[in-house]
């Protein structure tokens, strides 16, 4: 049971959101921000660039290792694309390393924290056990998905005014767009454009209003808020 995967994992061998496994794996990743930002923050200059360039091409390289995975077991299919937040947050953090900009650390700042964190928080893996590749993969790279630019900020080497904030959405919305149509080319749902996971908000709004969608005009002005504030 160790490489199945989701699509192919016997009913009832998974953990309970908010159960005593969630509860580690959030405790873990709460301990392990704080001890590497406070790690990170002691370095030099030079020496936190070479970290950056570590974690990132760590980061990078686990995802393609789950794909390489995914691609010998014969599971490999076009939902697996890195066209979801975090998927996407992954090449950027993978740019990152290579050339440094202010949109790009701001657009990390205001997207990956908040939608790795959301993840975490509302994980679409629950029928995944606990000893199995694909669940330790998606803990700890959304785990890693808020500690990068989480380093970045407590260390003021990202832009976080509301200016930098609102280029960001543009970015995500430009991103969007082409996004929308791979899911109309390929029948998939990257950035849950098409519809909400279960248990994630954004069912809230498909419950309430009739469509999903609703939830991204109104929950991204509170992210962007709730990101802005400390």
């Amino acid at each position: 049971m160790f490489f199945a995967t989701k699509d192919n994992i016997p009913e009832g061998l998974g953990f309970q959101a908010y159960g005593l496994t969630h509860i580690l794996w959030l405790l873990a990743g709460l301990l392990f921000w704080i001890g590497v930002c406070v790690f990170y923050k002691k370095l030099s200059t030079k020496n936190r660039k070479r970290m950056l360039t570590v974690l990132g091409a760590y980061i990078f390289l686990q995802e393609m290792t789950k794909n390489l995975v995914l691609i010998f077991l014969g599971e490999f299919g076009w939902g697996y694309l890195p066209f979801h937040l975090c998927g996407i947050n992954i090449l950027l953090i993978a740019f990152d390393t290579i050339k440094q900009t202010k949109t790009v650390r701001s657009f990390l700042y205001y997207f990956s924290i908040p939608g790795a964190a959301l993840a975490l928080l509302f994980p679409n893996w629950t029928n995944m056990p606990v000893w199995n590749f694909f669940h330790i993969h998606s803990f700890t790279i959304h785990i890693l998905l808020v500690l990068y630019p989480l380093l970045l900020v407590t260390t003021g080497q990202a832009q976080t005014d509301l200016k930098s904030a609102l280029k960001g959405v543009g970015l995500l919305v430009v991103m969007a767009i082409p996004v929308y149509g791979l899911n109309l080319l390929w029948d998939t749902n990257f950035m849950f454009l098409m519809e909400p996971d279960s248990g994630n908000p954004l069912e809230f709004f498909e419950n309430l209003l009739g469509s999903h969608l609703w939830g991204f005009p109104i929950l991204l002005p509170i992210v962007i808020l709730v990101m802005y504030l400390p």
